[in-house]
């Protein structure tokens, strides 16, 4: 882990730039990269201080949040690639491309041999 530069990341004012990078929808790499930090180096930050793990779920739920009810919006707008992705994943069941079939009985293979 960086020498003590995550100290300044776990004040007040550094959570809340974390959190603003979040909510700007920033992955945790690009947030890494902006600190000056690996991917990994955030990681082991975010297990160890809750704080920042918690600063960055909510910034992301706002943005995350946002996109669903645009989401939503659109299909109840008639958009219908909207439509198609909210059934799929609400409804898999009823909606998914790939259904489960269940056949009883046998099935008749007929060999016939035309080699002559």
């Amino acid at each position: 882990m960086g020498k003590g530069k995550y100290q300044e990341w776990i004040t007040e004012e550094g959570l809340i730039k974390l959190e603003g990078w979040a909510k700007d929808g920033l992955t945790d790499e690009q947030i890494a990269k902006n600190i000056g930090i690996t991917a990994k180096t955030l990681y082991e930050w975010k297990n160890k201080f809750s704080d920042v793990c918690e600063t960055l779920k909510r910034g992301k739920d706002v943005v995350d949040r946002q996109v669903e009810n645009s989401l939503f919006e659109s299909a109840l707008e008639g958009n219908t690639t909207a439509q198609i992705f909210w059934l799929k994943n609400r409804k898999p069941k009823e909606w998914r491309d790939k259904q489960d079939i269940e056949h009883s009985g046998k099935l008749g293979v007929t060999i016939v041999d035309d080699i002559k």
